[in-house]
């Protein structure tokens, strides 16, 4: 399980090094507000989403089995984490990433990295795209800037209580989030190199402060971020407490098992690699541990962030090493900037984030794949928005297990 950075650095050069400062500068202005978005949509302060970039990323670049993996806050983690907090506080959502923190190390010391793959491909697809549908809908709220004093965590009555305050919708905050919507993807298509997100949000967000707009920032919601990192301390281990939040620490270890092995496998094929798959998980443990020490959210490895690392010229982990110092360098000097971003164009960005966590482009090979795997597919996307994350994962892995034995049977 020994770290790639290690490996690395043993043929490390000052050409390696120049092109990993680019990329880490790079993702981190990538990833600083898809964090903070992330925080802020999972019902969590705005700065743990930055705090986790800097403590997971740092860790899963340091100690992980990918050469470019960039880990941090997903949007796969809001709705478990919303769940949480809604019923355990946040001091029980810290308990639970420790708690998966360590579920993931001691499956690392059992090599569960190499089981993970047998996860059947129609699950992991169905509770992504169920995941993306929840985060889409929750982002409707700020989007339209309605007045609801809680928005309920559930599905269908979200729907209803979005339908009930349709009187409250904000023009000025529906046109600052479609115009962040716009120039997210003008920027992807016409200027991949520059940071579109930042500008995106910036260009947005502006007018709503010069223009004194009734609409909802950081800062008016949340107040001024903290300028630096909390103190680290353990969570309080109460037996009933862990034994309530055993399922969600399973889901969440699950989730980031699943994303940082799909992610690293993403970037063997973009980098022509292999990755350590347990050496992976074990990095995930540590960073998810490492956390919840500083009052952060779940971390995992991130696919978009990784690809765009790749993209950017990313070769060794010491480029991730860098996006988490800069996200660190960003906390310290610049947060009170951040606290003029606008919620609806926050919103915005999530509503992006959700339609490419759904991947549309695999929409045609998934209508045209056989009927057992369209049903699994199905089944776990209606079991992840109606239900249960746990019951959709349990669900949807027995009945694509079963499936597959059946195959494998008949065939033989």
């Amino acid at each position: 399980m020994k770290p790639k950075l290690i490996t690395t650095l043993a043929d490390y050069s000052g050409d390696l090094f120049l092109a990993d400062l680019f990329a880490g500068v790079t993702v981190a202005l990538v990833a600083m507000p898809l964090s903070l978005a992330i925080a802020i949509a999972s019902g969590a302060a705005p700065a743990v989403g930055l705090v986790t970039a800097m403590i997971g990323g740092l860790l899963i670049s340091a100690l992980g089995g990918s050469r470019v993996q960039i880990g941090g806050p997903t949007g796969a983690f809001i709705v478990v984490v919303y769940g949480v907090i809604a019923h355990h506080g946040y001091s029980g959502l810290i308990l639970a990433t420790a708690m998966a923190g360590i579920i993931l190390m001691v499956g690392a010391l059992f090599r569960a990295g190499q089981l993970i793959r047998h996860i059947p491909e129609a699950v992991i697809e169905g509770f992504t795209v169920g995941i993306a549908v929840i985060i889409g809908l929750s982002q409707f709220k700020d989007l339209f800037g309605q007045t609801i004093p809680k928005l309920p965590a559930e599905f269908l009555p979200k729907i209803e209580a979005l339908w009930w305050a349709r009187s409250t919708v904000s023009l000025p905050a529906l046109g600052i989030g479609l115009a962040a919507i716009l120039l997210i993807i003008l920027f992807r298509w016409a200027a991949p190199k520059l940071p579109g997100l930042i500008l995106a949000l910036a260009l947005t967000s502006a007018p709503a402060t010069i223009f004194h707009l009734p609409v909802d920032t950081i800062a008016s919601r949340y107040g001024d971020l903290p300028r630096g990192l909390p103190l680290p301390h353990l969570p309080a281990f109460d037996l009933h407490q862990v034994q309530a939040l055993l399922p969600s620490a399973l889901v969440i270890a699950f989730l980031a098992g699943i994303e940082s092995l799909l992610s690293a496998v993403v970037a063997d094929r973009m980098i022509g690699g292999a990755h350590r798959p347990n050496a992976e998980l074990m990095a995930q443990g540590m960073a998810n541990f490492a956390s919840a020490l500083f009052g952060g959210l779940p971390a995992t490895g991130a696919i978009a962030r990784t690809a765009t690392n790749v993209r950017a010229g990313g070769r060794t982990p010491v480029a991730g090493i860098i996006h988490a110092m800069v996200i660190l360098l960003i906390l310290l000097i610049a947060a009170p900037l951040a606290g003029y971003l606008a919620m609806p164009a926050l919103a915005g960005l999530l509503l992006v984030t959700a339609w490419n966590m759904s991947e549309p482009h695999r929409w045609r090979d998934r209508l045209s794949a056989d009927l057992p795997d369209q049903t699994v597919f199905v089944l776990t996307l209606i079991l992840t928005v109606l239900a249960d994350l746990t019951i959709a994962i349990a669900v949807g892995t027995g009945l694509g297990l079963a499936l597959r034995h059946f195959r494998s049977t008949k065939a033989s």
